[in-house]
């Protein structure tokens, strides 16, 4: 089956206390995003679109000589937003979307790979890369029903519950979805929560209730799923990328 991947690359980075695009910082002497494009190249995808939007000309200069499509989202109102700004740039595309967050170096393509298969064995519409986190605060939790574990819905940390943030298996940002469901199910999310936000995450909700198979494949690698979003984190994330026999193949 056919694979697009999009890469999510237009955030700001405040936190960074830079005015380099968050995707843009390097670790061990190259762009955070650069290793999130090699990662995605080594699954040999028909198409990968690279969303951009703050300092979107640098990004676009900075990754020119992958083969990448850019895109802008401008203004930035969410990810599920940004996913809407690729539908033109996918032109029909037929297969499995993989989305990818362009500030996770970490993540392995023995993970991805793993992820795409289990979707693809399980014949699902969506699915999301999961993992268990000693504490998830701040991260979107996967609620699921008690009985079966099927996935209900991906809730994020500032709409949760007191209970549904007990709960400690975290949305990775990690994604694959049936091309034609996923864009469906964006023209029916709404910007109805704690940020105004049109989220990606809302297509599970969807899916669900349309009786669409969802589901969550859980990596004991938690490691691999960090985000970077602070000075300290991109520290860390050189540490990782330099440890003796750390593989991202």
């Amino acid at each position: 089956m056919a694979l697009a991947i999009i890469i999510m690359a237009a955030g700001k980075g405040t936190r960074m206390q830079s005015d380099l695009p968050k995707v843009l910082h390097p670790a061990n002497g190259k762009p955070i995003v650069e290793y999130v494009i090699h990662t995605a190249e080594s699954l040999m995808p028909e198409k990968t679109v690279l969303i951009v939007g703050h300092r979107a000309e640098q990004v676009i200069e900075a990754m020119a000589m992958f083969p990448v499509v850019p895109v802008l989202q401008q203004p930035q109102l969410g990810t599920g937003h940004a996913v809407m700004q690729a539908e033109p740039a996918l032109g029909g595309f037929s297969g499995d979307v993989l989305i990818l967050s362009g500030d996770a170096p970490l993540v392995r393509r023995k993970t991805l790979a793993e992820l795409i298969a289990f979707h693809r064995q399980e014949q699902a519409r969506a699915t999301v890369l999961t993992a268990e986190l000693d504490d998830p605060s701040g991260y979107g939790r996967i609620v699921r029903n008690p009985d079966n574990g099927e996935v209900l819905r991906i809730v994020e940390h500032k709409d949760a519950t007191a209970e549904e943030r007990m709960v400690h298996e975290i949305n990775s940002g990690v994604y694959v979805f049936d091309a034609e469901v996923l864009f469906e199910a964006l023209k029916e999310i709404r910007a109805d929560n704690a940020q105004g936000e049109y989220y990606l995450t809302d297509v599970f909700g969807i899916c669900f209730d349309k009786g669409r198979k969802v589901c969550a494949w859980k990596t004991g690698h938690a490691d691999e799923i960090r985000g970077i979003n602070t000075p300290e984190q991109l520290l860390e994330a050189e540490r990782i990328l330099k440890l003796p026999g750390y593989e991202r193949g």
